[in-house]
């Protein structure tokens, strides 16, 4: 089985990249966002680690998307103590049946339609880097989501943040950003299922959707 974090490692690239842009302010948010979509869909149509099958990437006519709402980007959020009530340390289940091993990071916490929301934010222990001696390092953390959209408009196992810490310590949560996990291309992928305790119960407008005619996938 193919491994969905691998995967992450594009989209951490050009996320990175993406806030560093918007840190500076060079050009527009919305513009940055859309580049950034259309460089990931030159990627899925030619990158040698593209998740499409290969029979379906010289067809391929790009990911659809939610409109970029600026509204949904919430910044300067702190990685605070998680808040739930499930042990830190879990085995995720992915999509192929597996295990795999990952820790609660933290909770992020924001408002959203006038409601106080947060969402635990994950570490995969495979893919936890090993810090200085005598440093704190501050983690990048992997949150899947479920919001009232999965299993219509988006996929029903969930979409996945991946966020970098930024330089002053915080976290900035962007569902513009919101992708889907390589399995709904190719099942050859191991993915991670979004645990229940990551369920939005609004509808987040924003980030990866499924094609017409895919609702329910």
């Amino acid at each position: 089985m193919a491994h969905e974090h691998a995967d992450h490692d594009h989209d951490h690239h050009h996320e990175h990249e993406h806030e560093h842009e918007h840190e500076h302010e060079p050009i527009d948010y919305v513009d940055a966002v859309e580049a950034f979509r259309r460089d990931k869909d030159h990627y899925f149509r030619h990158g040698e680690g593209s998740p499409l099958p290969e029979a379906e990437r010289e067809g391929f006519e790009g990911l659809p998307y939610f409109a970029v709402d600026p509204d949904l980007r919430f910044e300067g959020l702190e990685l605070a103590p998680y808040a739930g009530s499930e042990p830190q340390r879990f085995q995720i289940p992915t999509s192929d049946g597996q295990l795999r091993p990952a820790h609660r990071a933290g909770s992020l916490h924001f408002e959203l339609g006038g409601e106080p929301r947060s969402l635990a934010a994950y570490v995969m222990d495979a893919h936890t880097a090993p810090g200085h001696e005598g440093h704190e390092i501050l983690p990048s953390v992997f949150v899947p989501f479920l919001d009232a959209t999965s299993g219509g408009e988006t996929y029903g196992a969930g979409r996945y943040l991946d966020i970098e810490p930024e330089e002053d310590g915080t976290y900035s949560l962007d569902f513009n950003l919101a992708y889907h996990p390589s399995c709904v291309y190719d099942i050859r992928f191991s993915c991670p299922l979004t645990p229940a305790e990551n369920r939005l119960p609004v509808r987040i407008e924003a980030g990866e959707r499924l094609a017409e005619g895919d609702e329910g996938h």
